[in-house]
């Protein structure tokens, strides 16, 4: 670390350019963060970011590669010890939020990335308790290990995103948080939800994209082979199936998730990537004893 300790993110915020708003009100509130150094890119998926703020750059993808190919796009255009992945329509409420960060992977060396309580202002006490990334979801103030994440705002140091291989490209949409939360657990660090640090994201439904349902199956699929050895990416799938049916209401939806599911094994999870490695057997055993071993 050099002579200045001033923490630096390297942010990259992914948009389709479809709130502005929104878009400036995030901006804002990173530029508003306190005692850190921000180097700011806004990704236009498919959109050629204009009318930026000072400092603050763009890059346009000419088209929509899907979100964590778009983030992982920013990733080379920034710089910073730390990486702040932040979605166009959340927000920081506080100003330390970032330097608070900072402090706590600085001074533990087996923290590997954070997520923040994700809370609506204007609906306090309605959030969704799956905003809560673990099975047991309690009281959202109390934080714990984790073994996904929800992407709108996550923290984690670079040289760590550069080991895991940084998001899972070929998913387009849906359960990228899961594998990069696996992927940090497998390179030996742990992954938490800190419900003392918020960040601001309106209530809405995650089955207004209309293929949901699709993406949703379809991933899980491609997570167990992408990730897991058999038999625990058949156990995996299969829990996962069984939930998913004892859970439909409607037949269409359903249909939909089938065809995602089928999808997942015809389909190739690797697009023109190496396949990457599967966790280590050290991993899986180590998420067992934090109570979530990876075939639910």
């Amino acid at each position: 670390m050099s002579g200045d300790s001033t923490p630096t993110f390297g942010v990259v915020v992914l948009t389709m350019g479809r709130r502005p708003d929104e878009l400036a009100r995030a901006l804002l509130s990173v530029a508003d963060q306190q005692d850190v150094k921000t180097d700011i890119i806004v990704v236009g998926n498919g959109w050629d970011p204009v009318d930026l703020p000072y400092g603050v750059k763009g890059l346009h993808l000419v088209e929509n590669v899907g979100i964590p190919a778009g983030r992982n796009a920013g990733v080379h255009h920034v710089t910073g010890e730390f990486l702040l992945f932040l979605d166009d329509d959340s927000w920081f409420p506080h100003r330390d939020f970032l330097i608070t960060t900072a402090r706590r992977l600085r001074a533990d060396a087996g923290l590997g990335m954070i997520q923040p309580r994700i809370v609506d202002p204007a609906r306090r006490g309605e959030e969704p308790t799956r905003w809560i990334p673990r099975i047991r979801k309690g009281d959202p103030r109390h934080s714990s290990p984790v073994f996904s994440v929800l992407e709108t705002a996550v923290v984690i140091p670079r040289t760590l995103f550069g080991l895991t291989g940084g998001w899972p490209g070929s998913f387009f949409y849906a359960h990228e948080g899961i594998e990069l939360a696996w992927r940090v657990w497998d390179e030996g660090f742990r992954v938490e939800y800190h419900g003392d640090l918020e960040v601001a994201h309106p209530v809405v439904e995650s089955t207004r994209h209309e293929d949901f349902y699709y993406f949703n199956a379809r991933n899980r699929v491609w997570l167990a082979r992408r990730c897991l050895v058999w038999p625990l990416s058949w156990i995996y799938v299969g829990s996962w199936t069984a939930v998913q049916v004892l859970r439909a209401r409607e037949l269409r939806p359903l249909r939909v998730w089938v065809r995602g599911w089928l999808d997942g094994w015809r389909q190739s999870p690797w697009n023109d990537e190496a396949p990457p490695k599967h966790l280590r057997w050290v991993t899986v055993v180590r998420m067992a004893r934090y109570g979530r071993p990876p075939v639910v």
